[in-house]
């Protein structure tokens, strides 16, 4: 009996239409386009804007299109598991609250939190409930809202991030295409370069913390820069050496989009040539959880069954990893 693998069936996306460029952003710190590319290889991002309108908005737009485009009834999904940093409220789960906007009466599902490996993670979560038979239609949403906690005072952090996310169906595959394997890590070291200051149980939100603009991003941008290369790296040569595949094996490498220096180290590692590497953070910047499905669908035509594609992801904590996935169609 051929083993049961977990396939990405479809993908879909939702980026909002306003357009943060760098020449705004030059209006408002102390930046330039120049610097801003040669540093990060972002162009421009999007924003959404609107009165109550959070991360769910987003990615109820992309599910709903990704339902449609599969033909697949929201009945028959059995599980959500949503990867943001930024959900509509500390609790109840976005999932929960998606689940019930559309009508997804039978599944159960979660928020998953793990920084910009959140994606890659869930990715995996779902694929062992489709492996173990629990399940057949597994929903994995990868979607943040990141203007929400972006101070558009710090140049450090507000030239990088971005709105926007996507989603992507899991069913069972017989034929060996699918999600193959995964390398993940986590490492609290980096608790203290990337967070958030204030909001949490450690320190709940005051008058003092909203005074002091500790509910935004922190970022320490050359010790995260350092950590990412080396890690990122490393797992998708951990990869490549377990499952015996060499550069020439791979397709393309979908890398989280956080900085183009970043991803051009990672290439180099894998012994990638750039066509290898598909890259669209010039359009959309770090969208934390959204980068991998946006990759996937904004490249989606290039792809080719049985296409050996390498996802990779770094994020804060210090969260990590990469998988090996086979295309599926």
């Amino acid at each position: 009996m051929q083993k049961i693998t977990a396939a990405i069936t479809g993908v879909s996306t939702y980026v909002p239409d306003y357009v943060l460029s760098n020449s705004e952003l030059e209006t408002m710190v102390e930046t330039t386009d120049e610097w801003i590319q040669s540093r990060t290889g972002i162009l421009e991002r999007r924003i959404l804007k609107g009165e109550g309108k959070g991360v769910s908005y987003m990615a109820e737009k992309a599910v709903k299109e990704l339902l449609e485009k599969t033909n697949t009834n929201p009945l028959d999904i059995e599980m959500v598991i949503f990867a943001t940093v930024t959900p509509d409220h500390t609790f109840p789960a976005t999932a929960n609250k998606l689940s019930h906007n559309l009508g997804l009466k039978n599944a159960w599902g979660f928020d998953l939190e793990a920084a910009c490996s959140g994606f890659l993670y869930s990715l995996t979560l779902g694929s062992k409930m489709i492996e173990s038979g629990m399940h057949k239609k597994v929903l994995v949403i990868g979607a943040d809202k990141m203007s929400s906690i972006i101070d558009y005072q710090d140049r450090a952090t507000c030239i990088i991030f971005g709105d926007g996310g996507g989603a992507v169906l899991l069913e069972p595959n017989e034929e060996g295409n699918g999600l193959l394997d995964s390398k993940l890590y986590s490492d609290g070291v980096g608790v203290q370069y990337l967070h958030m200051k204030a909001g949490g149980s450690v320190k709940p939100p005051s008058a003092e913390s909203v005074a002091a603009r500790e509910h935004y991003v922190y970022q320490e941008g050359k010790t995260v820069f350092k950590y990412a290369v080396t890690n990122m790296a490393d797992a998708c040569a951990e990869i490549m050496e377990r499952n015996s595949l060499k550069s020439d094996d791979i397709a393309y490498l979908l890398a989280h989009q956080a900085n183009k220096r970043i991803i051009d180290a990672t290439a180099r590692r894998m012994g990638l040539g750039e066509e290898k590497v598909l890259m669209n953070i010039q359009r959309y910047g770090n969208t934390t959880n959204g980068t991998i499905p946006l990759l996937m669908s904004d490249f989606n035509d290039k792809f080719k069954k049985g296409d050996n594609l390498i996802l990779a992801a770094f994020g804060g904590g210090f969260t990590w990893g990469a998988s090996l996935l086979k295309w599926a169609y």
